[in-house]
């Protein structure tokens, strides 16, 4: 009779039909080969069943990743658009800076100019 590490060992490099297979084996060794048919049949359709899901789980994780990708896409594709809005709108900014510096300008030359006016307008009175 093996250790109980042995037989750990031993379970762990069996395939998961073996297991099933032979934990039934270790439970009852007196049961019928009926019995030992419709377990083998319960196993099996049970690791078709675990596999199914498997395969569904692994669809499902497909289309999700699908879908994030094409939601990233999107996403870059959004990001571009707003990063020419941008510079279109810097575009559009820079000529006003421009010419309100040139106002700004000639509000401080006709201020200058103005001053003395006052001055004088204000000796006056």
């Amino acid at each position: 009779m093996a250790t109980p590490k042995q037989q750990q060992m031993l379970e762990q490099q069996q395939s998961p039909m073996q297991r099933v297979k032979n934990s039934g084996v270790m439970m009852t060794m007196s049961e019928s080969p009926v019995n030992d048919e419709k377990e083998e049949e319960m196993a099996e359709s049970a690791l078709a069943l675990f596999r199914a899901k498997e395969e569904e789980i692994e669809r499902k994780k497909m289309e999700v990743r699908d879908r994030v990708q094409a939601y990233m896409g999107r996403v870059e594709e959004a990001t571009r658009r707003l990063a020419d809005i941008r510079e279109e709108l810097d575009d559009l900014v820079d000529p006003m800076r421009k010419d309100v510096a040139i106002l700004r300008k000639r509000i401080d030359t006709i201020n200058r100019e103005m001053k003395p006016l006052g001055q004088t307008c204000q000796k006056k009175f």
